[in-house]
Parts: structure tokens; C-alpha cells; sequence
């Protein structure tokens, strides 16, 4: 049995249920951002955040990033997307061109797909040799390594979703015309070799989950459990990556915030 066959699909919750726990939830994010900013508290900056998104086509990463950054001043997060390299990003190491967005002290960067691409997309669509996306396993935990470090909190995501929940999604989208555009040929064709992205998940799950950087499975067939999973997910590592540098987390009086939501 893989690590995706242990993900229980079944988690779920309803719309009103997970509205009440994101809004408790946000606050809580958006008082640890404040005080991580230097923006409350002593002032003192906090160790850089920075959240990886990896999933299936459709799997509910946007959705998820939208709630986890919904209540924070744009100024103080900054969200980057990595689609396929440029041809002037192709001239250097595959990891270069994350650089420029990986947060500092006191910052929080969210990544839409990563450096995680060379050994899932690259990998199944033969867009680089074998010996490059063997030898990137091996280059990603040291980059890793070396950020967590540093300091950084580095929180890293697969959302995961059925084939068969992936086809409804898709089918919604291609019958949406404000949704339309988010659906693609190369979706289509992406799903004939779901084997194959399985075959490379499972691999990047063995060969990257490590202490310092572990992967956090989220169920997401239902998108309303997942972004709960998330919210409370990234605040528990960024509390413990705070901890980790010596301050203390603060309580969030007033927000109704409960570790129990």
C-alpha cells in the first residue's frame, strides 16, 4: 500500500461548518503573521514562512490558498505560481528561479507548485533526462535542509483527490463558462497517465518527506474539509517554527480562536 492509499477520502465537512472554523482559524493566522512581522508585539522578526502547494489538476490548491491568506494584508504574504520555466530559467539550475520568492525573516511566501516539478511533471512528460530528475531528489532535500537551517518553516502540501472526483471536477469546469479557461487539452491528456503521476508522487513522497521538511497529506474530495486542514495545519508549524527560535506564540484573545476547531 502507497501513501496516497492511506489518505481517507471519506473527510469531509459541510459549507457552514468549515465557514465557522476558517473564519476562527484565519484570525488566529493573521494575529501569528502580525507578530512573525515585527507589526505587534516586541517587534522582533519572525523565522520566514514558506507554504509548497503540490496536487492534482483541480485538487483544490487555489481555493485553499485563497482561505489561507483571505484575512492577511497583501502587503505581508506573497503568493508565487510556477508554471513551465521560461527559456531563460532553462539556462540555470532548475531551482534558480525560486529563489527570488522564498521569504525572509518576518516574511511568508506561498508557493503554487515548486521545485517539485522536475520529479512530477518533467518526470512524466520526459521534459528533462532521467539522470536530472533521478539526481534532483538528492538537490531538493539539500536545498531543504539548508533553508530549514536558516530558519525557515517550510510546510509543504499534496492535496489529494480521486481519479474519479478529478473527471467531475474537470467536467464542472468544462461546462462553466467562468471556469472554462482553468481547463486545458494538456489537463485531458495529463489524466491518461495518472498511473504514471502516481508511480512519481509515491517516489517524491519516499524520497523527500523528511524530518526537517515532512510532506502533510490532505485529504481533499471534499474541498470544504481540506482548506480546514490546511489553516490548522500551517498554524501548528508555524507555531512550532517560532518556538523553535525562541518566541513564545501569543494568545489570541478575542478572536475566539480554539486549537479544537
Amino acid at each position: 500500500m502507497g501513501h496516497l492509499d492511506k489518505i481517507d477520502l471519506s473527510a469531509s465537512l459541510t459549507r457552514e461548518k468549515s465557514e465557522q472554523k476558517i473564519e476562527r482559524l484565519q484570525l488566529r493566522l493573521l494575529h501569528l503573521r502580525l507578530v512573525s512581522g515585527g507589526l505587534l508585539g516586541t517587534g522582533e522578526l519572525g523565522p520566514p514562512l514558506c507554504i509548497v502547494f503540490e496536487g492534482w489538476d483541480a485538487s483544490g490548491k487555489g481555493g485553499a490558498i485563497k482561505r489561507l491568506v483571505g484575512r492577511i494584508d497583501p502587503r505581508h504574504v506573497s503568493v508565487a505560481e510556477f508554471g513551465v520555466p521560461s527559456e531563460e530559467e532553462k539556462r540555470h539550475h532548475f531551482l534558480w528561479r525560486f529563489g527570488e520568492s522564498l521569504p525572509g525573516w518576518g516574511e511568508m511566501s506561498v508557493f503554487d507548485r515548486s521545485w517539485y516539478g522536475r520529479v512530477l511533471v518533467e518526470r512524466v512528460e520526459k521534459l528533462v533526462k532521467p539522470d536530472e530528475w533521478n539526481r534532483a531528489y538528492g538537490e531538493i532535500n539539500a536545498f531543504e535542509h539548508g533553508l530549514v537551517d536558516e530558519g525557515m518553516t517550510l510546510v509543504k502540501f499534496w492535496l489529494h483527490i480521486s481519479d474519479e472526483e478529478q473527471k467531475r471536477r474537470f467536467e464542472a469546469r468544462r461546462d462553466d463558462p467562468l471556469r472554462r479557461w482553468k481547463l486545458t487539452d494538456e489537463d485531458w491528456r495529463n489524466r491518461s497517465k495518472r498511473a504514471e503521476y502516481v508511480k512519481a508522487v509515491e517516489d517524491m513522497l519516499d524520497k523527500t518527506d523528511k524530518g526537517y521538511a515532512p510532506w502533510n497529506l490532505v485529504a481533499a474530495e471534499s474541498k470544504h474539509y481540506a482548506r480546514v486542514a490546511v489553516l490548522k495545519t500551517v498554524i501548528a508549524r508555524m507555531e512550532e517554527g517560532m518556538r523553535r527560535w525562541g518566541i513564545e506564540p501569543p494568545v489570541s484573545e478575542g478572536s475566539d480562536y480554539d486549537k479544537s476547531t
